[in-house]
């Protein structure tokens, strides 16, 4: 019979964690039954094996702390039996409801807790991932969370419970008893102090860093292609320096992705918005997502942030065209037989590319040996759709030796992520009841209202859009950019120069 203060042993104990479909953490009951019988030890509940491994290191770790299993039939089931559960988490719930079924911890009190966290054989408790979403769940349901200290200042983010973070089983054990007490975690920053590159570190290319501004600005997506040594990559590098820090809601979506994925370091989350930098020799699960145990890839660890392709038509074609869904939509959908995944994926995509295989398709002193057969050879690996997709085209000229003996810009980062800044501000404003943050994620309706030209802009984009044959997702795409560069300027309605700067930026005439 259960002790009525919760400290004997219990018929069956419990203790909840959680099981993680895409960003949702699915609640998880852990049920720990102990029976007369030969000694046996089985976890029940559609376990994969780093979930059935855990046997052992409970076992070790127990044994560390000076306790042994008892001689006896044990049942560890984790309810819904027919949710997969995935990892290593499930390590610390399953020693805790195994102690509060022996009688040495209250199992009235750690009923009232949701836990989750990796053991080592020597007591410790390492940190794992998902910590923040879990900890947001068990605020949700009026929970405590039991974590490892590692883990403690991010999960003090969800804020409003009871956040025990020990750094061993056996301090855990002891502050539950109240043998010694474990102190609060506090939220924590990471330090962001960071050294980005400067624009004024670029030389020459000032069509290329306007464009990367009206790209900053609008959150759109942009190609830049041109010759080995040109700067593309350069150009990218720096666009981190133009973005505003994430905000208190931005900050948390992303910390969100990043926890799941196991990329919070020290449980202290960032400001800093994202830019991945993938290889082109990344499978298309690493880039969207998904693998055995379905994690969130390259697109949606570039929420809310950049997403730099390096020679793009050296990525799989079929990897390639995986991106248009989540460019569309904002979310990364993984498909599997019992279920869909979902992840945020809205990202700003920025890609560069040589013209031709060779690099020097356009370079007169150079000219390319196997033109034109090399450049179509080399720009068929990009569909037409995603390039579509892709708001802002603009050509990177090679630098001249006397372009690289000029003096600095006088302009830099600093200047142009305060236009930047202001510019983005005023989106947030105009869009502050929407749900939307810049102009590339605006559509339909409210596309129309916000950025309609004037009627000389109206007149130059028909004319051009039938001239151009552009798609309906072109044209519209073109509005958007047109917005940003009115933004840019401080003015109130598109007119006729900023939809003739937009159009320049549509299509390079040498690509398809």
């Amino acid at each position: 019979m259960a002790d009525p203060l919760g400290w004997g042993p219990v018929a069956v104990a419990h203790i909840y964690t959680v099981a993680f479909e895409g960003m949702e953490p699915r609640e998880v009951d852990v049920q720990v039954h102990i029976a007369e019988g030969l000694p046996f030890f089985a976890v029940v509940g559609l376990a994969d094996k780093a979930v059935a491994e855990s046997r052992e290191r409970v076992r070790a770790a127990l044994s560390a702390i000076g306790l042994a299993l008892p001689p006896k039939r044990i049942t560890v089931n984790l309810a819904p039996a027919d949710l997969p559960k995935e990892g290593s988490h499930y390590d610390l719930p399953i020693a805790l409801a195994l102690l509060a079924a022996m009688g040495v911890l209250p199992a009235s009190e750690m009923a009232g807790y949701s836990a989750l966290g990796e053991l080592s054989l020597d007591g410790q408790i390492t940190a794992v991932a998902g910590v923040l979403p879990a900890a947001l769940a068990a605020s949700e349901a009026n929970r405590g969370l039991i974590c490892p200290a590692a883990s403690g200042s991010e999960a003090a983010w969800a804020g409003g419970l009871e956040i025990i973070a020990a750094p061993s089983l056996i301090a855990l054990v002891n502050h539950v008893k109240g043998a010694s007490i474990l102190i609060a975690p506090e939220p924590k920053l990471a330090d962001d102090l960071v050294a980005v590159p400067d624009l004024k570190d670029v030389k020459g290319q000032e069509t290329a860093k306007r464009a990367l501004e009206v790209a900053a600005a609008g959150g759109h997506n942009m190609l830049m292609i041109g010759p080995p040594g040109a700067g593309k990559s350069m150009l990218a590098s720096r666009l981190p320096g133009l973005l505003p820090p994430l905000d208190a809601r931005e900050a948390l979506e992303v910390s969100m992705v990043k926890s799941l994925a196991g990329e919070i370091k020290d449980g202290a989350l960032s400001r800093t918005r994202p830019f991945r930098n993938p290889h082109h020799s990344a499978s298309m699960a690493a880039l969207v997502g998904g693998g055995l145990r379905v994690k969130p890839g390259e697109v949606s660890l570039a929420h809310l942030g950049v997403l730099f392709l390096d020679e793009l038509p050296e990525f799989a074609r079929q990897v390639l065209d995986s991106l248009r869904q989540p460019i569309e939509t904002g979310s990364a959908v993984i498909a599997r037989a019992n279920a869909h995944v979902r992840f945020p994926a809205r990202f700003q995509l920025v890609a560069a590319m040589n013209p031709c295989r060779c690099g020097y398709l356009t370079d007169p002193a150079q000219s390319c040996g196997r033109a034109p057969k090399c450049a179509q050879e080399y720009q068929t690996k990009l569909s037409g759709p995603l390039l579509d997709r892709i708001d802002i085209h603009v050509e990177v000229a090679g630098v001249s030796a006397q372009d690289l003996e000029l003096p600095p810009p006088a302009e830099g980062s600093a200047e142009v992520a305060a236009r930047v800044s202001r510019a983005r501000d005023t989106q947030r404003v105009r869009f502050g009841g929407n749900g939307i943050r810049t102009n590339a994620e605006a559509e339909g309706e409210l596309l129309d209202s916000v950025a309609r030209p004037d009627t000389a802009g109206q007149k130059l984009l028909t004319e051009a859009a039938e001239r151009m044959r552009l798609t309906a997702r072109g044209y519209h795409r073109v509005l958007r950019v047109a917005r940003t560069i009115a933004d840019l300027a401080g003015e109130d309605s598109v007119g006729r120069a900023h939809v003739a700067e937009a159009l320049s930026y549509r299509r390079l005439s040498h690509l398809h």
